[in-house]
């Protein structure tokens, strides 16, 4: 199948069912060649987090699909995402993933570039006859938009605003920021890693509980008893699902923890008690109360389609390299001006789950293989994500709400996947 075939083809709508999907969407090439255009080429995409570049000069490498780009701020403190991609020869401008610059320079002829990307200089400009204008061989420019000290990006300059894409998931990011414990939320590092899979099967994990208790069983048996009854939210009935439109969803898996400026005369859990006391002869107690209880991050996963999830307390971006290959990076999150233990107990937290060395990410990269392994066998048969259909009820944004196990966070991205690709 070709990539102008599936284009073209007039049951490509029908790969996403509702109930179901094709599994050549994990497998084809060609698809994986149309969502690049369609997907990443035209929604608006997750980039970096305002204090990974604070200050003018300062910026970094990241990707908006398979096409490299840099977020930078120019000397007036202006956003900008360009393509990292000479005009000239289309060598990389920048090759330094992060740090603080006044320009970049190809570094094959020489042309450079300001902060904003536009062209300032070329070598031996008397080589092009008559009036070589600068002004239209920038670096090509991304809109940009933020929300809550997240960048996106787009390349699509008729898309809609920002604010319109992420709709009915605004609320509950405005809820996820709430971790900082009355601090603004800085990114504290990360690591990344390759998994042999698709994009999607990744998007999918982010607001499916249905697989904790059996994959992450090694994490749950390495708990304390008390942080393990917190984390047995399959057991309870108070969890829930919910499309909010847009492909995005939300996984509500502790609602005693969704709004961490609540509930704070509740008893500090005993793991959090030494990290209070440390705080005693710097804070009151209400604020000691208030990062301590955001130390542990929300009690909620929010997808944000098509590449990003903010998941308890870090982010989660995935970036596809290939039909059957995707980086994932998980960014570590704390409280920018907050007590330094305090961040490194967020640290700690973070390592346990999802580091390297923790129990979360190698399970979920094992599993997530297994998934692209498995559907090469049977091509012809369609992948499952119907758990809960039937048993959803409305929720106030007159969307789908089931369950905590339901598959309802899939169905809503595979919705909007099917109105973008058709």
């Amino acid at each position: 199948m070709t990539l102008d075939s599936v284009t073209k083809d007039p049951q490509y709508a029908a790969l996403a069912k509702g109930d179901r999907v094709a599994t050549p969407l994990y497998e084809d090439p060609a698809i994986f060649d149309v969502e690049m255009e369609k997907i990443f080429g035209k929604a608006w995409v997750w980039v970096a987090h305002e204090s990974e570049v604070p200050g003018k000069g300062n910026f970094k490498l990241s990707w908006v699909g398979t096409q490299p780009v840099i977020v930078s701020r120019d000397r007036k403190g202006a956003l900008h995402v360009l393509v990292n991609r000479c005009r000239h020869r289309a060598a990389s401008v920048c090759e330094v993933k992060k740090g603080k610059t006044s320009s970049f320079q190809c570094p094959y002829h020489g042309w450079g570039y300001a902060l904003d990307g536009s062209l300032r200089a070329i070598p031996y400009a008397e080589g092009y006859a008559g009036e070589f204008d600068k002004s239209q061989l920038g670096l090509r420019q991304l809109r940009v938009g933020t929300y809550q000290g997240m960048i996106f990006a787009t390349f699509d300059q008729e898309a809609e605003p920002l604010e319109d894409f992420l709709g009915n998931a605004k609320p509950w990011i405005d809820l996820f920021m709430k971790q900082g414990g009355g601090f603004p939320i800085k990114t504290l590092g990360e690591h990344q890693f390759k998994v042999p899979m698709n994009w999607k099967i990744q998007l999918e994990n982010t607001t499916d509980a249905y697989h904790f208790p059996v994959v992450h069983k090694s994490f749950l048996q390495s708990l304390d008893g008390e942080t393990n009854q917190t984390f047995s939210f399959m057991d309870d009935d108070d969890g829930w699902v919910e499309d909010l439109g847009n492909g995005h969803s939300v996984m509500v898996m502790m609602p005693e923890l969704i709004d961490l400026d609540e509930n704070l005369d509740e008893p500090i859990p005993e793991r959090f008690k030494a990290l209070a006391a440390s705080l005693e002869d710097r804070y009151d107690d209400a604020q000691i109360r208030r990062i301590v209880r955001a130390v542990g991050g929300c009690g909620f996963n929010l997808n944000l389609f098509p590449n990003a999830g903010c998941s308890l307390s870090f982010f989660r971006i995935l970036r596809p390299v290939s039909v059957a290959e995707t980086e994932i990076r998980h960014i570590a999150l704390g409280m920018d001006g907050g007590p330094a233990e305090a961040n490194q107990m967020r640290l700690r937290l973070h390592e346990h789950f999802q580091g390297p060395m923790g129990f979360g990410s190698p399970d979920d990269a094992e599993v997530w293989e297994r998934v692209q392994r498995g559907s090469a066998g049977g091509v012809d048969m369609d992948v499952m994500v119907h758990r809960g259909l039937g048993l959803e009820e409305d929720s106030p944004n007159g969307l789908p709400k089931g369950d905590i196990s339901a598959e309802t966070g899939m169905r809503a991205a595979y919705a909007k996947w099917q109105e973008m690709m058709a």
